[in-house]
């Protein structure tokens, strides 16, 4: 299995060398199992509108499939997929050149065992171009290190205006009872998230959630493609319930979405 494709063919260091120079670019991440996916369709749906945006060119959908299933195992083990859009010709100078976007396939194994609760810090940080999954992590990572040293797990961002909106890598569910709460804001559109709120039959809504807000809910989970649904012990000084019983449900409503063949 090939850990790291571009356009089908092996990574050539001086085509790859461009992403990590320029580092302009879109992704996504995705977990494959038997040749078969979860949220395909929002996945390459987010690809498509993602590259237009960025480049202002088409993505052929079908190129992706193909892509993704060349390097997937061939015994069907599970891993995580990332997908990641950029144009290796592009340069610094002019990046408003006509864009030739290529893509760039990676894999790594899925995590075998569900993740301990996280314990997040929250830290006042607006993603650039949030409703777009680009490539330009500096800040994000930045965050989640110093959160990381300062003895948690992970960050939680917080816009100027003190309004919760989604972790480093994932986005924010919080719970008050049954009742499923998507915090509003400046917020990158998850997969997962989308493919959870269809699937709960609970009672949900999305509404703005200030940071003072936080301790009134008795639970909270992150959610992405690579993790599911990881619950949250605490954000700074907010304690939430790590196995709230209505985790348990969400859980069975993930996995109860029918994966989409490649």
């Amino acid at each position: 299995m090939a850990e790291i494709e571009i356009d089908g063919a092996p990574a050539d260091p001086a085509r790859l060398a461009a992403l990590g120079l320029l580092n302009y670019g879109h992704f996504t991440t995705l977990r494959a199992e038997a040749g078969r996916v979860r949220g395909l369709s929002l996945h390459l749906d987010r690809l498509v509108r993602d590259c237009r945006t960025l480049f202002a060119a088409g993505l052929d959908r079908t190129a992706v499939r193909e892509r993704i299933r060349a390097v997937l195992p061939a015994d069907g083990a599970p891993v995580i997929v990332r997908v990641t859009v950029y144009d290796p010709g592009l340069g610094l100078e002019r990046p408003s050149a006509p864009a030739a976007p290529a893509l760039l396939v990676t894999t790594r194994p899925a995590p075998a065992a569900e993740p301990a609760p996280l314990r997040v810090r929250t830290t006042v940080y607006r993603r650039e171009l949030p409703e777009v999954k680009h490539v330009g992590l500096f800040g994000l990572v930045h965050h989640r290190r110093q959160a990381q040293l300062a003895g948690y797990d992970d960050v939680l961002l917080v816009d100027e205006e003190g309004r919760v909106t989604e972790g480093a890598t994932w986005n924010l569910g919080l719970l008050a009872g049954r009742k499923l709460v998507w915090p509003q804001g400046p917020i990158l559109p998850g997969v997962t998230a989308a493919l959870l709120e269809g699937a709960y039959d609970g009672p949900q809504s999305h509404r703005l959630v200030h940071l003072s807000e936080l301790a009134d809910y008795d639970g909270a989970f992150a959610v992405n493609a690579g993790i599911g649904v990881r619950p949250i012990a605490g954000a700074d000084a907010a304690a939430f319930d790590p196995a709230h019983p209505v985790l348990a449900e969400l859980r069975a409503a993930y996995r109860s979405v029918e994966p989409e063949e490649l």
